[in-house]
């Protein structure tokens, strides 16, 4: 089978999900179509190591370098999402790999009422 040639696309979209247990970082084309992912789990990082700020960046950077090389990708929107610590830090290690961000949003699900209470305690 014929290996497949990989496509230049300048402009991109990055969504970085920060959990408390792990950081997953995906490179989208402007239609949404995957290019690239990394995980702090597949950067060599296992248990509690994996949430941390540190290994973000690291996954962050292994996964712009890939991109940047194969691709050619020289401006990105970033989409976070999450309440985990590697948020920050994936944004700096973005920014110090000199890739032009055009747009920084926060995609974190909020819930508008959020689930049933408790029922009332009876003494």
């Amino acid at each position: 089978m014929a290996r497949k040639t990989s496509k230049v696309v300048e402009k991109g979209k990055i969504y970085i999900s920060a959990s408390f247990n792990n950081t997953l970082a995906t490179i989208t084309d402007l239609d949404g179509n995957v290019l690239a992912w990394q995980t702090a789990g597949s950067s060599g990082f296992k248990g509690t190591r994996k949430a941390t700020p540190y290994a973000a960046t690291v996954t962050v950077e292994k996964l712009l370098n890939k991109v940047k090389n194969e691709i050619g990708l020289n401006e990105l929107e970033v989409y976070v999402k999450g309440p985990g610590v590697g948020r920050d830090a994936a944004l700096r290690a973005i920014r110090s790999s000199g890739i032009k961000i055009s747009l920084i949003a926060d995609i974190t699900p909020l819930p508008h009422n959020g689930p049933r209470p408790k029922k009332k305690r009876r003494v």
